[in-house]
């Protein structure tokens, strides 16, 4: 199993902190939050696969040295010509041999990814990891899905005005290689590409996923706020 990083943005909102720096690698109590994402299960991915933009694909690679981490750089050089999450993710998906975990590099969980990867081994199909949100304002800027008692999806859609449920779902996507590998016929048939979970929404018309409910919390490090938040927490696996 492979694990694609996707980490192409250029996280204005944290600006002056991510001008010249990549979010992913801030700091978090000491150890950069790729860190945090990756050694939390390396024991089980043959390689990770993180996707920069050309801007920071430097930093990037010092911070890959010695770690079982292939850099890809998208080529674009700023917040204006980004390629979308949707394209990264089928750059690195080109010469997938096997299924992938797929998630966003600048998030951070206070539980471990094993019990996800887990569950999606035992159900045999693409999976999507999904949480209560009980904020309609949240739910209208995330991507929203219903299941049914056997915990497939049966709807997904992305930043809704009017949520069918209370699902919310964070960039953390595990997909079979059957799966991941129609990623360009997606893009072709209209799928949105800048937003990671638009790939998963259009997968979930064509095939069955599952959802995992978390066990916990995620954290998305979005603004100069939310970081300094994260700091303080004591509970980040």
């Amino acid at each position: 199993m492979k694990c694609i990083i996707v980490a192409a943005g250029y996280a204005t909102r944290l600006y002056p902190l991510t001008e010249n720096f990549p979010k992913p690698l801030l700091e978090v109590k000491g150890k950069p939050i790729l860190d945090w994402l990756i050694q939390d299960i390396e024991e089980d991915i043959e390689e990770f696969i993180v996707v920069t933009n050309h801007k920071f694909y430097d930093h990037f690679l010092k911070w890959a040295q010695g770690k079982k981490v292939r850099v890809i750089d998208d080529g674009t050089s700023s917040n204006e010509t980004r390629l979308g999450a949707v394209r990264d993710i089928e750059l690195a998906a080109k010469d997938a041999e096997c299924d992938c975990l797929v998630m966003a590099g600048d998030n951070l969980l206070d539980f471990s990814l094993k019990g996800f990867v887990d569950y999606a081994l035992r159900k045999d199909t693409s999976c999507v990891m999904c949480h209560e949100e009980n904020s309609l304002k949240a739910l209208q800027k995330t991507a929203v899905i219903t299941i049914d008692e056997n915990e497939l999806i049966t709807s997904y859609e992305e930043k809704p005005a009017e949520p069918k449920g209370n699902l919310a779902v964070p960039p953390f996507y595990f997909y079979k290689l059957k799966d991941l590998k129609r990623i360009t016929e997606a893009l072709a048939d209209g799928c949105g590409y800048d937003a990671p979970g638009s790939f998963a929404a259009w997968l979930s018309e064509k095939t069955l996923m599952h959802a995992y409910r978390m066990p916990g919390k995620r954290y998305d490090i979005g603004d100069l706020e939310s970081y300094e938040r994260v700091n303080e927490l004591e509970s980040i696996k």
